[in-house]
C-alpha cells in the first residue's frame, strides 16, 4: 500500500492525527481469537482487515546512539519518551515496546535533554497561552519587527500519509534547531490518527488561526512565498525595517531555485527574524539540513549516529490513536504474533515506472530467492521432513491490490517448502485506489505502516515514502525493489539499503558559498545518493 503522485514520484496515499484522542475499547492482548474477531466486527472493520490464510508451506563516547540495547519492555524507548502521560488516552505510546524488538539504537543523552526542553517550551508557548496570543496579535497586524518571545512554524499537509509524516518530522527537527514551536494544520482526513506527542499541551493549529482557510491553497506562485517575496523585493535580506507577518516556505518537489535558498546559511539567519513561518512540503528535507554549516555541531550532538534521525524522531512523534492501535493489536494478535519470523512486503507501482503485475511478482520472488528471504518450494509434493519441528514465518503484504498476496499464498498452498517451514501470508486491506481525502483510508494506511514496522526483514518499493516510514520506525535496512526498465524488472531485482533513513527525493543542487551547482551527494561524510532515487540524498553512517 502506498501513495502516488507526479513524475517526481511523491506518494499521495496517507494521513495523520488524534490530536484529541478519545479513550476507546481495544481487544486485550491475551484475548481468545474468537474475541479478537468479535471485537473486529464491533469496530465495523471491513472483512479485508480480517483476511489471511495460514498454510503449511512446501520449504521450508561520541556515538551515544549505540550505548546498549534497552530492556525488552522499555516503554520509554531508552529515554526518548517522557513519562507522565495518561496511558489510557494513548495506549500505543507505552505499549509499542511490547510488540517490537528492542532497538539497539538508543537516543543520545543530548537528544533526550533537548526533547525535554522542547516539551517545556511547547507547554509555555502552545495554543491558548499568553505568548501565543501575543504572537497571534502580531500576525494580525500584517507586519513584524523581529522575533518574539515565542516563534512558530506552521505545517500544512500535502500529498499522502508517508509524505506528510516525513515532512512533519522534518519540520519538527527544523523547529528544534531554531527554537520554534511546531503547530500542525489538521484537516478532517488527518483526524484521529496520531496522539498528541507533547505533554500538557497541543500541537494542533487552532481553528481560528487567521489564515487557516487559505493554507490548503498555498502553492509555488503564492505571493507570500519566500521566493516570490525575494523576487518582487517585498523583503530585503539586508534591511532592518518592518517585515511581513509571516513567510510561506514552499518546499514541494516543484520548488524553484529561489525557494531552495531556504537551505543556505545566510537565508536561515534572515528567516530567524520572522516570528511565523508556514511550511508546505512533500520532501523529507532533513539530509539537506546536515549540509547547513550553522546546524552542523548541533546535529552531531543530537544524532551521533546519523542514520537514526527518523528512527528516533518517528518513534517520538507518531503514536497511533486508540482507534488505530486497536486495528494494529487485533490484527497482530490474530495473525502475526505467534510466528517465529515476520517478513513485510510493501508494494507500490508508479505511473512513471510501469510494470505488469506478473513481472513485478517475479521480481519480488527473485529478490526473496536471491536474498534467502522466502523458502524455496519443493515440486515433489511434500517437504523433506514432516516429523521434526519446523520454523514458522508470517508474510505481511501491504498493497493497494490483493493479487500479489494471493499468488504468494497459493504458491505455498500448492507446493511444500523444501525444509517444511510454515508460511502464513496475510494482507490487511486492498483498497484498489488511493483515497488520501478519507479518514478511514488513512487510518488503515497508518495501521499497515505500523504492522510492517514489526517485521524482522522488509522488502520495499523504490521511491515509496510508505516504505520509508515502515523501515524508519522499525529500524530496518530493507531490500529495495529496483525500478523497472521498459516494463521489466532489472537484474539484480533488489538491493539492500545502506541505511534505514528515508530519501530526500528532490534536494537542492546549488552550493550557497561557491555560487554554483554541485553534487551534494559528494559534499559531506554522512550524506550520499539514495539507492532508489539517483538524484536523491540520504543520511548514513
Amino acid at each position: 500500500m502506498g501513495g502516488g503522485s507526479k513524475a517526481a514520484g511523491m506518494e499521495k496515499r496517507e494521513g495523520s492525527r488524534s490530536f484529541s484522542p478519545g479513550v476507546v475499547l481495544i481487544a486485550c492482548m491475551t484475548t481468545l481469537p474468537i474475541l479478537v474477531l468479535t471485537l473486529g466486527a464491533y469496530h465495523s472493520w471491513s472483512l479485508d482487515w480480517l483476511r489471511g490464510v495460514t498454510v503449511v508451506s512446501l520449504k521450508g563516547s561520541e556515538d551515544e546512539s549505540f550505548i546498549s540495547s534497552p530492556a525488552p519492555e522499555d516503554k520509554l524507548l531508552g529515554g526518548l519518551l517522557a513519562p507522565g502521560f495518561d496511558e489510557g488516552s494513548c495506549l500505543s505510546r507505552y505499549q509499542s515496546a511490547l510488540y517490537r524488538k528492542a532497538s539497539p539504537h538508543l537516543p543520545s543523552r543530548y537528544l533526550q535533554a533537548r526533547l525535554r526542553k522542547y516539551e517545556a517550551q511547547h507547554k509555555k508557548c502552545g495554543p491558548g497561552t499568553d505568548p501565543y496570543k501575543k504572537a497571534i496579535e502580531q500576525f494580525k497586524s500584517n507586519h513584524s519587527t523581529g522575533p518574539m518571545e515565542c516563534n512558530y512554524i506552521v505545517w500544512t499537509p500535502y500529498n499522502g500519509l508517508g509524505n506528510r509524516m516525513l515532512t512533519i518530522a522534518s519540520a519538527f527537527l527544523y523547529a528544534l534547531l531554531n527554537n520554534r514551536i511546531l503547530l500542525i494544520h489538521v484537516p478532517k482526513d488527518l483526524d484521529d490518527l496520531f496522539c498528541e506527542p507533547f505533554p500538557e499541551t497541543s500541537w494542533v493549529l487552532p481553528s481560528d488561526f487567521p489564515i487557516i482557510d487559505q493554507l490548503s491553497s498555498f502553492h509555488i506562485r503564492t505571493p507570500q512565498s519566500y521566493a516570490n517575496m525575494l523576487r518582487n523585493k517585498v523583503i530585503n535580506k539586508n534591511s532592518n525595517g518592518s517585515l511581513p507577518a509571516y513567510v510561506y516556505l514552499h518546499l514541494n518537489h516543484d520548488y524553484s531555485e529561489l525557494d531552495k535558498l531556504f537551505f543556505c546559511e545566510d537565508d536561515q539567519l534572515f528567516l530567524k527574524k520572522f516570528p511565523w513561518l508556514v511550511l508546505k512540503s512533500d520532501n523529507y528535507f532533513i539530509p539537506a539540513l546536515f549540509l547547513v554549516p550553522e546546524y552542523e555541531e548541533e546535529l552531531r550532538r543530537l544524532f551521533p549516529s546519523r542514520e537514526t534521525v527518523f528512527h528516533h524522531l518517528g518513534r517520538y512523534l507518531f503514536h497511533p490513536t486508540n482507534t488505530v492501535w486497536g486495528m494494529i493489536t487485533r490484527y497482530y494478535e490474530a495473525y502475526l504474533g505467534k510466528a517465529e519470523e515476520k517478513m513485510g512486503i510493501q508494494i507500490r507501482i508508479f505511473q512513471f515506472a510501469p510494470i505488469s503485475s506478473e513481472n513485478l511478482l517475479d521480481q519480488i520472488l527473485n529478490c526473496s530467492r536471491i536474498e534467502n528471504l522466502l523458502p524455496e518450494i519443493s515440486l515433489k509434493g511434500s517437504s523433506s521432513s514432516t516429523t521434526k519441528a519446523v520454523r514458522s514465518k508470517s508474510v505481511l503484504v501491504a498493497s493497494l491490490y490483493s493479487g500479489y498476496s494471493e499468488k504468494i499464498r497459493d504458491m505455498y498452498f500448492e507446493h511444500a517448502a523444501a525444509a517444511g517451514e510454515i508460511i502464513s501470508v496475510f494482507q490487511p486491506s486492498h483498497e484498489e485506489t488511493q483515497h488520501t481525502e478519507k479518514q478511514t483510508h488513512n487510518q488503515k494506511a497508518w495501521a499497515e505502516v505500523y504492522l510492517l514496522s514489526f517485521s524482522d526483514v522488509l522488502i520495499t518499493s523504490s521511491w515509496s515514502t510508505f516504505g520509508y516510514m515502515a523501515q524508519g520506525l522499525g529500524g530496518l535496512k530493507p531490500y529495495i525493489l529496483a525500478l523497472p526498465e521498459n516494463r521489466n524488472a532489472p537484474n539484480p531485482p533488489c538491493r539492500r539499503a545502506m541505511s534505514m533513513e528515508p530519501c530526500f527525493h528532490s534536494p537542492p543542487t546549488y552550493d550557497c558559498k561557491a555560487g554554483k551547482q554541485v553534487d551534494k551527494g559528494a559534499l559531506g561524510p554522512h550524506v550520499r545518493h539514495c539507492e532508489d532515487v539517483s538524484r536523491g540524498l540520504k543520511l548514513f553512517d
